[in-house]
């Protein structure tokens, strides 16, 4: 068909395409096939490079390299091919292996290896490597560089930002000011400190037979130590290896590492909320684009869309973030396949939430803060000051400050001149009184320029 993304039924594959494009590789069927394939070659020359399977001798450089690029060459063609074998097994990996032993009758050193391809394995041996494998690559390749550029973005906005004063509200209310720069560096604290969980965690893989314990190898060689040659395997593949498993690796990893992806996912939500906010205060300006519409009845409409999508997508990824978290790890007894259609939807956990660090991005590009209009709030705001002014005056020891301040000003602004005169009225130091006399609501952000410069 000439259009697939309009008959596509997730937006993944239709509207959201060509940006998930990155993901579509690795979480692909073809992703997920090109994998197992990786794994069933390495398992191959792992064991023909141990001297005790005296059977299967190690390949030479130009055998091994025509294995390797079995995996190396893997194409949509391919691909197409172990389907048409998976029509016939109905078993996906029994295609996978059968696909490698067609493959090997072309490699003259190689055909003496054939009834070692896939040599005590049990699939989800194979499985569990691969989709490890699937998620190490969107972490290093697509998700870590994807939150990077968007805690640069915001890091430079902070930076840029870090001494224009703004009214803070907490509980929506007006409250003691702030700077736009500190608003958006606290944002890039919660995001390095995720950032760096979610880069840390071990994803963990295992290769120890139908039930966890190594039975066909060790009647098969019994002099071998397979925990130790699947470690070094595992490890081989830049996976930790998980040495106490049922038939499954019980997936406890990928719990953790959708856990923090959705804290990240909580996180950027929170960002998207407040953006959307600030623009609906006029603090920020949405740069416009020419034949774009903002509505298809209000002409003088420009609308926060990114920030909209982000968090409507950033909603769906948790959906799916925390099913995974919560059902991967249980396994009626030694296995159930309850995981194998979950694992299929990885790729779409993480696919909304790369759609959304995406629409992030665009959105942050398109602001402008609006200096006018926020002192503009602050001026207006002369009561916000009375926090300092009751500070000092517990200092000095006058009686009773909180309740004072409280009688001129909740509920209600006051006014420069209004505040002035109650100062005027203390009985407080002179330098003191003239500090208070010299406050503004647009100095009075304590050290939040300082905090936005240190990020």
């Amino acid at each position: 068909m000439d259009h697939p993304a309009l008959v596509a039924l997730s937006p993944l594959d239709g509207r959201y395409a060509a940006q998930c494009a990155p993901l579509h590789a690795i979480f692909s069927e073809s992703g997920l096939m090109r994998r197992r394939v990786r794994v069933e070659i390495a398992w191959l020359l792992a064991l023909a490079e141990h001297p005790g399977i005296p059977e299967l001798p190690a390949f030479d450089r130009a055998t091994r390299a025509a294995l390797v690029a079995i995996e190396q060459d893997f194409s949509l063609e391919d691909a197409a091919e172990v389907k048409r074998i998976e029509r016939t097994t109905n078993h996906d990996v029994k295609a996978i292996e059968y696909f490698i032993k067609q493959k090997i009758e072309a490699i003259p050193g190689a055909r003496a290896a054939t009834e070692f391809v896939h040599f005590a394995c049990t699939s989800e041996d194979i499985n569990n490597l691969a989709y490890a494998l699937m998620l190490k690559d969107a972490r290093a390749q697509v998700l870590l560089p994807a939150i990077d550029g968007l805690v640069e973005r915001l890091r430079a906005m902070a930076h840029a930002h870090a001494d224009l004063a703004m009214l803070a509200r907490t509980h929506g209310q007006p409250a003691s000011p702030t700077t736009l720069g500190k608003e958006l560096a606290n944002t890039v604290a919660r995001l390095q400190r995720q950032q760096a969980q979610f880069a840390a965690i071990e994803i963990l893989g295992k290769i120890n037979g139908a039930v966890g314990n190594y039975n066909a190898h060790v009647v098969a060689y019994p002099e071998i130590d397979w925990p130790e040659l699947a470690r070094g395997f595992i490890e081989g593949l830049g996976l930790g290896a998980n040495a106490y498993t049922t038939q499954i690796e019980p997936h406890d990893g990928i719990a953790e590492l959708a856990d923090a992806m959705r804290r990240i996912n909580v996180i950027l939500i929170d960002l998207a909320r407040d953006l959307w906010g600030y623009i609906s205060l006029g603090y920020f300006k949405l740069a416009l684009r020419s034949g774009e519409v903002g509505s298809s009845t209000m002409p003088h409409k420009v609308n926060p869309i990114d920030f909209e999508n982000a968090e409507g997508n950033l909603g769906l990824a948790n959906a799916l973030l925390e099913h995974f978290s919560v059902k991967l790890p249980i396994s009626r007894f030694q296995r159930d396949l309850t995981d194998s259609t979950v694992l299929r939807a990885l790729g779409t956990g993480f696919g909304h939430a790369l759609v959304a660090l995406q629409a992030l991005a665009r959105g942050l590009d398109k602001l402008a803060a609006d200096p006018a209009r926020i002192a503009a709030d602050l001026e207006g705001a002369w009561e916000v000051l009375a926090e300092a002014v009751q500070t000092v005056m517990r200092r000095y020891g006058l009686p009773e400050p909180y309740e004072q301040l409280k009688a001129l000003t909740r509920g209600r602004a006051i006014s420069q001149t209004a505040l002035a005169g109650f100062i005027e009225s203390l009985a407080l130091p002179e330098a003191a009184k003239a500090r208070l006399l010299a406050l503004t609501p647009a100095a009075y952000s304590g050290l939040a320029s300082q905090l936005a410069r240190n990020i």
